[in-house]
């Protein structure tokens, strides 16, 4: 046993994505690592930054881009931060209320998950409108996936995000209720506040994170850096605990377990049917209809944990788009290395596990699953399109963002 610290206090907030975190404790990887993991349930992701910052959690659950907002500082009393893990892809939806739905229905959106054509008779909806009254969409935080995203979603489809709607900051397990109150009329966010709504007769799922860009990442494990140098044994085997609870989530014969987990009062504290729907990719839309959809929430497959840098740096290259920093070489070089793959391999490289040679890839260039090259097992990757046909190139952002 290594003679650093070995209990670890770890920030979460009540979300599906929790569950590696959850799993690891509950189940006894982390125990079998040698760590106490103490799970700190918070409300909001301010409070994450907050409480990271002052040294109450070596880590936390984190939003993707939250790191690169850290060290690019646009945040405040934030300290250096890396995200040496991923904690799954997908996992998250855009959700409407049901008189919005309605219109959307009216004007052609079909009740599919498509975002193609729920953008197009959203679209048809704000024009019909004429700007009498601005439709108010929420995002659990300035610098999250769910902001980018819905920003893409919505202006590939041919609506400015920040003139043709209101975009609001919410925490997540508030989004169901501001919509309920009829304070908000759709919200994009993380399980189970989608099928919550839906199944509550509440609201109606559009689209999903998985449809608008697929095998993208959602939450990742944010450590301080402070930490992770001082502590680089606990560090390694928080990693391995965390990529056998990966696999255990990952395992079916587990998803009903798992939802029970989590569904208790001090995680996500909801019934566990609540859950049941992201985890076996069977979505409610609100309507009666179920849809499949196989990728919904991933946590293990397709290198799923892996802290690819280009997706930091294409969230970095969103960051510029929207105007939350100027673009520069030294923020580029600072977003990249906000994600460190070089501490994944060598926390994971004693399980024998896939580890990709590269850092970074083409995003949204796999139209179909594919192998790809790895140390240890073999890895399949993809498929990973956005929903535009577009690509991201890691190596070309100035082109990207004058495109």
């Amino acid at each position: 046993m290594s003679a650093e610290v070995s209990v670890v206090p770890v920030g979460f907030l009540p979300l599906l994505d929790s569950a590696l975190l959850v799993a690891a404790r509950e189940v006894g990887f982390a125990a079998e690592e040698g760590i106490e993991l103490v799970l700190v349930r918070e409300n909001s992701w301010a409070s994450i930054r907050d409480r990271l910052a002052v040294g109450h959690f070596a880590a936390a659950h984190m939003l993707a881009p939250m790191p690169i907002a850290f060290n690019l500082g646009l945040a405040p009393l934030a300290v250096r931060t890396i995200a040496p893990m991923a904690l799954g892809l997908g996992g998250n939806a855009v959700t409407v209320s049901k008189s919005l739905w309605a219109e959307m229905s009216e004007e052609g959106a079909r009740p599919d998950l498509d975002p193609a054509s729920a953008g197009t008779a959203l679209r048809k909806v704000l024009d019909r409108r004429n700007d009498e009254t601005k439709l108010r969409f929420a995002v659990v935080h300035p610098h999250s996936s769910h902001n980018y995203e819905l920003r893409y979603w919505l202006t590939a489809c041919g609506i400015d995000p920040d003139r043709e709607v209101e975009l609001v900051v919410i925490p997540p397990p508030l989004m169901r209720d501001a919509l309920a109150a009829g304070r908000i009329d759709g919200y994009c966010v993380g399980e189970p506040w989608n099928s919550s709504a839906a199944i509550l007769g509440i609201g109606h799922i559009v689209t999903t994170k998985s449809r608008i860009w697929q095998s993208s990442p959602e939450k990742v494990l944010g450590v301080s850096e402070a930490w992770a140098m001082a502590n680089p044994d606990t560090l390694d085997r928080l990693l391995r605990a965390l990529y056998r609870a990966a696999k255990w989530c990952g395992d079916a014969a587990n998803h009903a377990e798992l939802a029970a987990l989590l569904a208790r009062a001090e995680y996500v504290n909801c019934p566990s049917e609540w859950l049941m729907p992201a985890l076996t990719g069977q979505i409610q839309q609100g309507d009666g209809s179920i849809i499949a959809v196989a990728d919904f929430f991933v946590p293990h497959d397709k290198g799923a944990t892996f802290p690819w840098q280009s997706h930091a740096l294409w969230f970095y290259s969103q960051m510029v788009r929207w105007g939350q920093v100027g673009a520069s070489p030294k923020h580029e070089l600072i977003a990249r290395d906000s994600y460190r793959p070089d501490l994944y391999r060598r926390g994971l490289r004693s399980l024998g596990v896939a580890l990709p040679g590269a850092n970074a890839k083409v995003e949204g260039a796999l139209t179909t699953a594919m192998p790809v090259g790895a140390a240890g097992a073999s890895l399949v990757l993809g498929p990973d399109g956005f929903f535009d046909g577009k690509v991201f190139d890691p190596d070309h952002i100035v082109d990207y963002l004058a495109s």
